[in-house]
């Protein structure tokens, strides 16, 4: 369970096309496309208007996803389908931006203490129902949001609300489990620390957002988790546990009503307002171009990322941003393509062996984003690798062609609907959608926005975000040879005779 929870955490600081490149990562991208729409309402509109015709009957006709708000501001969403099983879950609009330096770790923390037994069942009682049930019983945390979820036969789907009701409202926290935990997640944080990848991109949040909730690690520091006590924890639970930032959504063999019914009965008794008003307010993020550079040369291989910021969910460049990094893509020796793909950046990289694997990230927050390229190399390779990763980037902002846009519009669209396949991705596609916007956007009306993204979007969306802009950059291993910050923050735009 814990290796299922460090995938699902990448999931929201790193969506991107990239990820489709590697089998296990790409519902991943998915999820970020269907979750990615939005604000670009002029465009859109004409593409609605213009497009939809266009859009084969599976787009349009894609199931409505019902919604309704309980008299505490509790949001019930569901996507009905055909089936034997069905997906429930509760997203929570709380992460490890809502903490402190001092209780940072305390939501994961709380995601653990879950399944350790409430007021109404030990914690074997609590497994034996789930597997009597057949069914399977997850969660997971992510900078800014929490997920309890089910997935169950249909005629289980009450007994599994009533379940996700119990650890989410009675979570026991007995302070001897409480203390087994400490070492369950001081191992977990050792197995993620020797994942490159996952080391690069906390280190990439921490210099970026240096000082901010969004800067933190999702598990926390090792002194928090040895110190993280009861009271912590029923303190968190009482500040960001509210309705009205709290969604129940389903999909697969549900019934809209039912769920309703069930939402009510179980989950109508939570408050509507935090018991700590301060302590719910969000820290506001603040990019900072910087570095962090850990240099191992016991490593094989460095590790770097470099990134810019770039928007949240809402901005009016979120499509453009998700079409940018469609551009880019993602290349690794192993696969078969190279020189003949169609993404500059992947293509310089493979003629020019600069690296092992290429990979573009987009990774959207409420308030923000980070949009870059995450490479691996040989040490010897790290000033070409930079040098056409930067040229690439930077050449959006002036030799994006229709025919690239167009191609892009097209793999985005692909990806999005291959992530739809399952109650469990809809379901979670609906449940962050609704925390994000309030509402879930369509698949028609995603290909709309899609389609509004041209040539000229992307030259503005890359002018405002990488033209001459500042750069985070996060690097580990054999990194002597790695340019330094100012050969890179150079390369962030061209000189023109």
């Amino acid at each position: 369970r814990s290796e299922r929870r460090r995938r699902r955490r990448r999931r929201q600081g790193k969506v991107g096309l990239a990820r489709a490149c590697r089998g296990k990562r790409m519902m991943q991208q998915g999820r970020a496309l269907a979750r990615g729409a939005g604000a670009a309402v002029a465009a859109s509109k004409r593409g609605l208007a213009s497009g939809a015709a266009a859009f084969p009957q599976y787009v349009l006709n894609a199931p409505a996803t019902e919604t309704t708000t309980l008299g505490n501001g509790l949001r019930v969403a569901s996507e009905g389908g055909h089936g034997e099983t069905a997906t429930v879950g509760v997203w929570i609009d709380a992460g490890s931006r809502y903490e402190t330096a001092k209780n940072n770790g305390v939501a994961h923390f709380l995601e653990h203490m879950a399944f350790k037994g409430t007021s109404n069942r030990t914690q074997t009682q609590l497994e034996k129902e789930i597997e009597n049930m057949g069914g399977h019983l997850n969660a997971y945390t992510s900078r800014e949001q929490t997920v309890y979820y089910a997935k169950v036969f249909k005629q289980d789907v009450p007994k599994a609300m009533e379940i996700l009701s119990d650890i989410i409202q009675n979570a026991s926290f007995d302070p001897a489990a409480i203390n087994r935990e400490r070492d369950v997640i001081l191992r977990e944080m050792q197995e993620v620390e020797k994942e490159p990848e996952e080391v690069v991109f906390d280190r990439l949040h921490e210099t970026a957002y240096m000082g901010t909730g969004l800067g933190r690690t999702i598990l926390g520091p090792t002194e928090n988790i040895l110190s993280i006590s009861r009271d912590d924890l029923t303190s968190y639970i009482n500040t960001h546990y509210t309705a009205p930032r709290m969604v129940i959504a389903g999909a697969g063999a549900v019934d809209h009503k039912q769920l309703s019914e069930l939402s009510e009965k179980h989950f109508g008794s939570l408050p509507t307002k935090s018991a700590n008003a301060v302590g719910e307010a969000m820290e506001p993020a603040s990019f900072v171009g910087s570095e962090i550079r850990v240099r191992e040369d016991s490593m094989g291989l460095a590790h770097v990322a470099i990134a810019f910021e770039a928007a949240g969910w809402t901005s009016e460049h979120a499509f453009p941003l998700m079409v940018m990094q469609t551009m880019l893509g993602c290349w690794s020796r192993t696969s078969g393509s190279g020189a003949n793909m169609a993404s500059k950046l992947c293509k310089s990289v493979a003629e020019n062996e600069c690296a092992h694997s290429v990979m573009s990230f987009n990774s959207c927050y409420k308030d923000t984003g980070l949009f870059g390229v995450y490479g691996v190399a040989e040490p010897t390779s790290l000033n070409d690798l930079a040098f056409y990763t930067l040229e690439s980037m930077v050449g959006l902002c002036h030799n994006a062609t229709e025919e690239e846009v167009a191609r892009a519009r097209t793999q985005l669209k692909a990806t999005m609907l291959a992530h739809l396949d399952s109650s469990s991705a809809i379901c979670e596609d609906i449940g962050r959608q609704m925390l994000t916007y309030n509402r879930r956007l369509s698949p028609a009306e995603i290909f709309a926005r899609i389609d509004a993204v041209d040539a000229s979007a992307v030259k503005a969306a890359a002018n405002k975000f990488i033209n001459d802009q500042d750069v985070a950059v996060a690097a580990l291993g054999p990194i002597h040879e790695l340019p330094d910050y100012n050969w890179l923050r150079r390369r962030t735009y061209w000189l023109s005779m």
